[in-house]
């Protein structure tokens, strides 16, 4: 208790209360000791020192001092570096703070960003650098492998390209890939692999669709855990052998280097997809619109092959409507409206056949068959009104795709083009082996579950289609050319409007005649009594010369000969 008298409190304790005290920090200490023990923590001895009997004692002194110096220099750098870092900090936070600068951040952010924007747009769809990439790819590679669609062989051709690889110094290879050959007949297939093969060495090929494995680990995992995908869009067929011919090659030439093999042809025909077959991974982005690939690829296939992915060949405008529809990059031109494109295709097919492949009653036309087709997959716009534009694009990207399955029949005579001869087809041949690839596409072919005749349209082949390699051919719209075209048409729509108001003016007036009586002498007015005067009328009849009018703008003048 706290005596009233005296300001502070008493410390005295009773004796029992300081033995316990002493005891409990007693057990404490020990308690601690204990667990040092186990921990095995022993005390840091102090540093005795050098003793003085200790061989070349003075140079040891003398390095165990420079050593510290060296110490105490590097923490004085570190200092001084921390320090700076600390003021570049404070002087970008006063700088963010500022509105001046801000400001100024903020403009020049916008103009590099409008810079890029241009150019990034520009070179990304402008058709002048598909050429230059296509370029590239060929003069690059040493085997060039020209994908065509096994549907359309002969439109997925291009005489252009072929005849740049072979005219290109190195002697470059070029083989044929017949690919999707699972989208059309047996029959078919050999026919076209018979017609092609008195040209170039070609090779059937099935490319995988739905490969899953982005990256070398996903795909050793798949195959560690034993799971087999024998789904149709999976499986691949041509690759093995493909393979073995370029490592054939590959060993003709008795070099350490890798073969570069180029992947050239039209838009949507599987180059990206057959890169990926061959990878047995997705090593390239594919997709269902036209031009997904924009550049120049590189894929490690081996130790011996390398293969290059190129962006598609830009057809050319003077082509046919129905190449245009189905080889075109519809994304970076618009050559073709898809209304007129489908009206073209239809035409080239059998109508019987569409009605049966899309489910579809008779119809008269192109837009009767496209209003059909969008009612039955559901292409409206708002109150039930078929969108025809959009089941156009939908019609088109299935036959472009993998979905439709027909096919064209080959030429009866094989003839050669100008840029080909015999005797270098006949040596061609030689290197990679006629009967090899004939077998080879005999195991491929066997394997492939093909349509039969009656589900596949008969489709009417074009011929090749025209490719466009030289930059300078490209001629791409500025804005400025558009502007003035606007405007000259619409300067000749207002000549046309002037020219018919002045055809209108130059009509056959009706001039009113009052009746004069003889008695008045000449006097054109006189008073009636009874019967009212009636007024007759008189037509003038007026020579119109045609000629002269546009010649002259006043030929005629109305007041000297109309009054």
């Amino acid at each position: 208790m706290k005596r009233p008298k005296l300001k502070k409190a008493s410390k005295r304790l009773t004796c029992s209360k300081r033995y316990k005290i002493q005891k409990k920090v007693r057990e404490h200490n020990k308690k601690l000791r204990k667990e040092a023990k186990k921990q095995k923590v022993r005390k840091v001895k102090k540093d005795p020192g050098i003793p003085n009997a200790a061989p070349f004692k003075e140079e040891i002194l003398r390095e165990a001092e420079h050593r510290k110096l060296q110490l105490e220099e590097l923490k004085e750098k570190q200092k001084l570096t921390k320090q700076k870092e600390r003021a570049k900090k404070r002087k970008l936070e006063a700088e963010k703070n500022d509105p001046a600068t801000k400001a100024k951040k903020a403009k020049k952010e916008q103009t590099v960003k409008k810079q890029l924007k241009s150019t990034s747009n520009k070179d990304k769809n402008s058709k002048t650098l598909f050429c230059s990439e296509l370029k590239k790819v060929i003069e690059a590679s040493d085997v060039i492998l020209e994908v065509l669609d096994a549907r359309d062989p002969l439109g997925c051709r291009c005489p252009q390209v072929e005849e740049t690889i072979l005219n290109l110094e190195g002697k470059k290879q070029l083989i044929l890939v017949l690919n999707k050959i699972d989208l059309v007949p047996k029959d078919n297939v050999e026919k076209w692999l018979k017609y092609l093969q008195n040209e170039f060495p070609t090779v059937a090929f099935k490319a995988s669709t739905q490969l899953q494995d982005k990256t070398v680990q996903q795909k050793k995992r798949r195959a560690a855990s034993g799971a087999v995908d024998l789904t149709k869009g999976v499986t691949c067929l041509g690759s093995d052998f493909l393979l073995q011919l370029l490592g054939d090659y590959y060993r003709s030439r008795g070099t350490d280097d890798a073969i570069k093999v180029g992947v050239v042809g039209f838009p949507n025909v599987g180059k990206s997809s057959l890169i990926n077959s061959m990878k047995k991974m997705r090593a390239c982005h594919v997709g269902i619109s036209r031009c997904t690939t924009r550049c120049m690829q590189l894929v490690h296939i081996d130790k011996s092959v390398k293969m290059l992915d190129s962006p598609g060949i830009i057809a050319g405008s003077l082509n046919s409507a129905v190449s245009l529809a189905l080889r075109s990059a519809s994304e970076m031109e618009e050559l073709v409206n898809p209304l007129e494109a489908v009206n073209a295709l239809l035409k080239h097919c059998n109508k019987q056949q569409v009605m049966l492949q899309y489910n579809i009653p008779n119809y008269r036309n192109s837009l009767e068959f496209l209003t059909l087709f969008a009612m039955k997959r559901g292409c409206l716009k708002k109150g039930g009104v078929p969108d025809t534009q959009k089941a156009a694009e939908t019609l088109l990207n299935d036959w472009t795709g993998a979905k439709v399955s027909y096919h064209s029949k080959p030429p009866e005579q094989h003839k050669f083009p100008s840029h080909l001869s015999e005797t270098a087809v006949a040596e061609r041949l030689k290197e990679w082996g006629t009967e090899k690839l004939e077998q080879g596409n005999l195991n491929t072919i066997k394997n492939v579950k093909c349509p039969n005749m009656a589900s596949s349209i008969v489709f009417h082949s074009t011929g090749p289609t025209d490719g466009v390699l030289d930059e300078g051919v490209v001629k791409e719209p500025d804005e400025g050319q558009d502007e003035d075209e606007e405007v000259e048409i619409g300067s000749e729509e207002e000549d046309e409007e002037e020219e018919e108001l002045e055809l209108d003016e130059i009509k056959p007036k009706v001039k009113k005649v009052l009746p004069v009586d003889k008695a008045s002498n000449g006097k054109s007015e006189e008073k009636t009594t009874g019967a009212q005067s009636t007024l007759q009328s008189q037509v003038v009849p007026v020579s119109i010369d045609f000629s002269s009018s546009k010649k002259d703008d006043d030929a005629y003048d109305f007041n000297t000969d109309f009054n």
